[in-house]
């Protein structure tokens, strides 16, 4: 953990206390896309969960921390407006309206003025100045997430290294980037067949994702339509250790620097290990 300020740059936003000595930069990382191709040449608008954006971005902005926000091409996200529900928020209207109006604050979803930085910017500038990665859902990530090459090397440098890793609800697939060839073992899954993944550097790894049972509860939500594979099947396809818990419960996996969150419930908890990891970093 570096123990140096950091000034707030284009595509961060600094804690409100980041003023301290053991405040860490975050990055979080996005998908571009505002739609996932489904099976038969249908789509479904989708983009980020807000809460499993904000509650997370919240709680580390509230601890100090610097946030950065990067997608692969550095274009605006888009929130899931389905997302935009206080059932996420605990039912709590006032905590929902809370995070979106830091949403809002941070301009995160403008076309002009988001500070988000493409993962090109990211990797020329250097891993060495962030200190976690966090990657909410929504199903936007199963669009472009599990094929970026950038998105592959960064991860593969914070294996290497260590560093917190955190995925949320469909985040986790974008762990199939570190593949050597995540297209072709996709498009296996795709055409329903046995899809294997060599050198996964994740092979073995304790982790959860949304479950194939909350996939099947969620279908409604498709109008019709059908995923391609889901994140479940993809990650045990590939080597990954799958555990959950019953529908839209909260359930975290940790397993060395990979902390994986299973649905929108999750998102807190989440948040809640990184700060303890990130804290316990601060003092070593």
């Amino acid at each position: 953990m570096k123990h140096t300020l950091r000034n707030a740059v284009s595509g961060a936003v600094l804690g409100l206390a980041a003023l301290t000595a053991s405040a860490a930069n975050v990055l979080v990382v996005l998908s571009d896309e505002s739609q996932l191709a489904l099976r038969d040449n249908r789509s479904f608008d989708t983009g980020f969960y807000a809460n499993e954006l904000m509650q997370p971005v919240k709680k580390l902005i509230d601890a100090g921390h610097t946030v950065t926000f990067a997608t692969p091409l550095g274009k605006a996200p888009t929130v899931d407006r389905s997302s935009v529900d206080k059932m996420y928020f605990g039912n709590d209207e006032a905590q929902m309206q809370q995070h979106l109006a830091l949403l809002d604050k941070l301009q995160l979803t403008s076309a002009t003025s988001s500070p988000v930085i493409s993962l090109a910017r990211v990797e020329q500038t250097g891993y060495a100045r962030y200190d976690a990665v966090y990657v909410p859902g929504g199903h936007a990530p199963m669009q472009d997430l599990l094929h970026s090459a950038p998105l592959g090397r960064l991860l593969a440098a914070f294996h290497k290294d260590g560093k917190p890793t955190v995925l949320v609800c469909h985040g986790p697939i974008a762990l199939l980037s570190t593949l050597g060839q995540p297209q072709q073992f996709t498009k296996t899954l795709e055409n329903g067949k046995a899809a294997k993944a060599p050198g996964w550097i994740y092979a073995g790894y304790k982790m959860t994702v949304i479950s194939n049972p909350e996939e099947e509860a969620a279908k409604p939500m498709l109008k019709g339509g059908e995923m391609k594979f889901t994140p479940q099947t993809a990650l045990e396809r590939a080597g990954g250790v799958y555990s959950s818990a019953a529908n839209w419960q909260p359930k975290v996996v940790v397993d060395r620097e990979l902390i994986t969150g299973q649905n929108p419930a999750s998102a807190n908890a989440a948040a809640d290990e990184l700060l303890a990891r990130l804290k316990r970093w601060s003092v070593e």
